[in-house]
């Protein structure tokens, strides 16, 4: 635990609450510490990324709806959320309904996580931070009882989502000649090739935002398949160190393995929706938002990683292509590796594009463009962080990275950023009609 304890002071170095040295809300406020200990434990699991992405969405949407039923401006879930049931009950108002939404973060992530019982050390520092603020300890006492049953109540509402059919499903199998297969050094079996079965939190369903039919597999040199896997190929024997840098950057892989002799290594890195999530909490603290207003567009975004994950995924096992090391081995070179380890899932659309561009457009849609920050996310695994000056400018360069890496087709990073924001558009639609506003 010790080394969760220091690569979250790592994680929350880089926040503050302060702006232009005004303090906008008391520290123990502050999402980063709550949101940071969640990617710990998501990392020490190694949770795939659209798993991920729903726990994201999950643990805000607790905190959300703790906020909406005690500020009259905030938009209740039920506004945007399908199927979320309106709840009319008048809210108890001897407690400090802010204090549970940060707790019940905690909360849902303890209940929901395979080792979410990490997570008890940090609820019980947050309790003496509390005291050590002087909060009275029966506002404590009631707020964390607040706290755990909003946290009951979403965890009751996720029950619906059909994750837990997962496991039963048919398991992926190889289907020949032009399809993904399991990829080096530890070729793990296929992530989640039956998310689409999850239901959706705001789009109609997975295949609502279906791309057009990708390019047909072919072998033949002289086709503008194989052109696309050499332009992978030989664009990778020319990586400039930017270039490097940038994949390196958005990396994002859960669970990367090398290998030395007989002996298998892994490394444990934060998902990419962990990374927007760290974005949306950077942002959120740059901009100076209050407590309210921050919940909400850290929980927009959250909601949204589930949706574009659902409708990505959708698309991967529809299309089910092969992935660029496997076919350079095949066709071009026996002995080429890609920069970036290929994570275990077909290859169009490119995760990061689709994820990327409906995070930076609803960040966009309300925080504004050409908000400029810097990004230390990746920086706990030892890599720099990197400035931007808009969230759009931060998602085109993810989706690149992942050409850069080796492990993308050009095609499939254009149709991943076409699919990516098409699913941004529709939810700032809905965030509209129900009333949910950009920050003035």
């Amino acid at each position: 635990m010790k080394v969760f304890k220091f690569l979250l002071v790592l994680l929350c170095s880089g926040y503050c609450v302060a702006v232009n040295g005004q303090q906008r809300r008391p520290s123990y406020l502050n999402l980063a510490p709550a949101i940071n200990a969640v990617n710990l434990v998501m990392i020490h699991d190694v949770t795939s990324p659209p798993a991920a992405a729903r726990y994201y969405a999950y643990i805000m949407m607790a905190a959300y709806q703790l906020v909406a039923e005690n500020n009259k401006e905030v938009v209740p879930l039920h506004a945007f959320i399908k199927s979320f049931p309106a709840d009319d009950t008048p809210p108890a108002t001897d407690f400090d309904y802010r204090i549970a939404a940060k707790y019940s973060i905690l909360e849902t992530a303890k209940n929901m996580l395979p080792s979410g019982y990490m997570l008890q050390e940090d609820e019980d520092e947050y309790v003496k931070l509390l005291k050590l603020q002087l909060v009275d300890a029966k506002v404590i006492q009631r707020s964390i009882e607040a706290g755990e049953k909003a946290s009951a109540a979403i965890i009751e509402f996720s029950k619906g989502d059909h994750y837990n059919r997962l496991s039963a499903a048919l398991r992926y199998t190889p289907k020949g000649e032009g399809y993904w297969y399991p990829t080096p050094p530890a070729y793990f079996e296929a992530v989640e090739p039956n998310w689409n079965m999850i239901r959706p939190l705001m789009i109609e369903s997975a295949s609502q935002f279906k791309p057009k039919v990708p390019l047909k597999f072919a072998k033949d040199s002289a086709s503008a398949f194989y052109k696309l896997a050499k332009e992978v190929y030989n664009s990778s024997l020319h990586l400039t160190p930017q270039q490097r840098t940038i994949a390196a950057f958005w990396d994002c892989n859960p669970f990367a393995v090398t290998t030395s002799g007989h002996m298998s290594i892994g490394f444990k890195k934060i998902s990419p929706g962990g990374h927007w999530m760290n974005i949306a909490v950077l942002a959120v603290n740059k901009a100076g938002l209050d407590f309210d207003r921050s919940v909400e567009v850290v929980t927009v975004v959250g909601v949204g990683l589930m949706d574009s994950f659902i409708a990505c995924w959708d698309e991967k096992y529809r299309s089910n292509r092969i992935r660029p090391e496997t076919y350079i081995n095949k066709y071009i070179d026996v002995t080429w590796r890609p920069f970036l380890q290929t994570p275990p899932f077909p290859e169009n659309t490119s995760g990061h594009a689709v994820i990327s561009n409906t995070a930076a457009n609803l960040l966009t849609y309300l925080l504004g463009d050409h908000f400029a920050y810097t990004d230390n996310t990746e920086a706990p695994f030892g890599v720099t962080p990197r400035n931007f000056s808009s969230f759009k400018q931060a998602a085109s360069e993810a989706s690149i990275s992942r050409f850069y890496g080796g492990i993308h087709y050009h095609d499939s990073i254009a149709d991943g950023n076409k699919q990516g924001i098409a699913v941004a558009e529709d939810l700032i639609a809905k965030l509209k009609k129900a009333g949910i506003e950009p920050v003035r």
